[in-house]
Parts: C-alpha cells; sequence; structure tokens
C-alpha cells in the first residue's frame, strides 16, 4: 500500500512559529499515528511542513488568515500508509501554542504491485519527457558535505533506493543507475538555493523547476522504469531528510 495524504489548512489570525517549527511538527504527528521516528534507516514516512505563503524573520515565520496552506505525508510501507490512511486530526492541528484549521483532506492511495503493473508491466509507450517541481529544498548526501543541486543520477539514486527497500517488485541495483545516466538527460531547470533550517543549524537545497528528457535510443523497458521512478517521486520525494520537510516533490503532467 501507498498513500499520500494532503491536508488544506488555514488560520484565524496572524500566526507566529519558530523558524524550526517543522521537527515539533512532524514528531507531534508520528505520535498522533502511533509510529516511532528515526527508527528507519530509510524512511517510510514523507513529510512536507507547512506550504504556501508566510513571511520570514530571522527566527520566526508568520502565517496569514487569507492564504491557504497545504501539509503532505506519505506512507511507503503497509505500517505507515495504514497509519495515515486512519489518522483522524478532527477539525484543526494544533502545536507550539498554533492553531491551523482543516478544510480539506484528499487522499491518493494505491500500491506498488498497481504502479508497476500500469506503468511498466502493461508495457506503455514510453514516455520520454519529465516536468517536475521540486517545492521544497532538496539536496542530495556527497561524502560529508550535501550537494543542493538536481543531478539525475542521484534523483534516480535516491528514488530506487526507497523502491527497492519498501516495494515488492526489485528493479535493479548499480547497472540500472548507470544505464539511466547514458539516456536520461536534465533538458533545463529554473532553480534557486534555499536553506532549510533544522534543530541544529541550516542545510542548503534546491527548489523550483526540473525538465528531464530521455533519449529515443533508450530501451521501452527501462525507459518505462524511468518513468515509474519519478511517478514514485509523488510518494516518496527526493533526496535527504525527506522524513524532515525536504526534498517535497511534484510531477507535472506534460501537455502537448
Amino acid at each position: 500500500m501507498l498513500i499520500s495524504s494532503t491536508f488544506t489548512l488555514t488560520v484565524s489570525t496572524s500566526t507566529i512559529l519558530p523558524r524550526p517549527y517543522r521537527l515539533e511538527l512532524i514528531k507531534q504527528l508520528h505520535q498522533k499515528l502511533n509510529l516511532e521516528m528515526g527508527s528507519e534507516i530509510i524512511p517510510s514516512v514523507c513529510y512536507s511542513g507547512i506550504i504556501g505563503y508566510y513571511l520570514t524573520s530571522r527566527d520566526f515565520i508568520t502565517f496569514h488568515p487569507e492564504e491557504f496552506y497545504q501539509l503532505s505525508l506519505s506512507g511507503l510501507n503497509p505500517v505507515s500508509a495504514k497509519a495515515i490512511s486512519e489518522l483522524n486530526l478532527s477539525e484543526s492541528l494544533e502545536f507550539l501554542g498554533a492553531k491551523f484549521n482543516i478544510i480539506n483532506r484528499e487522499d491518493e492511495i494505491t500500491s506498488y504491485e498497481e504502479i508497476y503493473t500500469i506503468l511498466v508491466g502493461n508495457e506503455p509507450e514510453p514516455v520520454r519527457r519529465f516536468e517536475l517541481e521540486f517545492i521544497t529544498p532538496t539536496a542530495f548526501s556527497q561524502g560529508t558535505a550535501n550537494l543542493p543541486l538536481p543531478v539525475p543520477t542521484l534523483m534516480f539514486r535516491s528514488w530506487l533506493e526507497r523502491w527497492n527497500n519498501f516495494a515488492p517488485v526489485y528493479l535493479g541495483g548499480d547497472e540500472l543507475i548507470a544505464y539511466l545516466n547514458n539516456v536520461v538527460i536534465l533538458k533545463n531547470h529554473k532553480i534557486q538555493t534555499r536553506s532549510y533550517q533544522l534543530s541544529k543549524g541550516f542545510v542548503n537545497g534546491f527548489v523550483g523547476d526540473v525538465s528531464l528528457q530521455v533519449f529515443q535510443r533508450a530501451d521501452p523497458l527501462l525507459a518505462n522504469v524511468a518513468n515509474l521512478l519519478v511517478q514514485y517521486a509523488r510518494f516518496a520525494g527526493t533526496g535527504i531528510k525527506t522524513r524532515l520537510g525536504m526534498g517535497q516533490t511534484l510531477v507535472k503532467e506534460i501537455r502537448n
């Protein structure tokens, strides 16, 4: 089972939170989900933080009553997916003295078997172009440093690692990444670097739009595997610290 739940939030009055609020919020959500936090090497919960327009000062964030905000949670294994599907936040979400009203919830529910069958098993016509939007700072671990750049190999490796860890269908390892590295290119991008504050310090990541192109010479089956991994990013996020709100990824519909 796979689930991505998106909550639409509002505030009744101007609401101020400390910039590192995301850690406290995800801790509280894990308690409500009855899930232990931080025990997994590869996290089975992907979380967005509160996304929308807000004002940022040095130490605080101000949310406004005329704006709509979104909070997303994804479950990548049966335990976390079931917990998120059964999560009942009632009409509001309260933490750190702030109150967010919940005015809507949308759930996207599928399974690994279903998306594999649709995108690969049924041998559809390959998708050759992908439009991605990274809506929270995204970065990749590179030894002792982090790389805030949309490198295709690192994106696919991130998605493949999560897929192989949670899915019943193994897709491949380094040989698959090496193949995709030779047939998928970064076509264009419009990104900027943005710092992401955690409880201790900042992490630099990129946000913005990225286009990937698959060469015509790519094997149709493996082109479909590339599409599968891109679509999986909607649930799994991209890169490091997705359990803390980084790497939230949208896959845009391509209009020809």
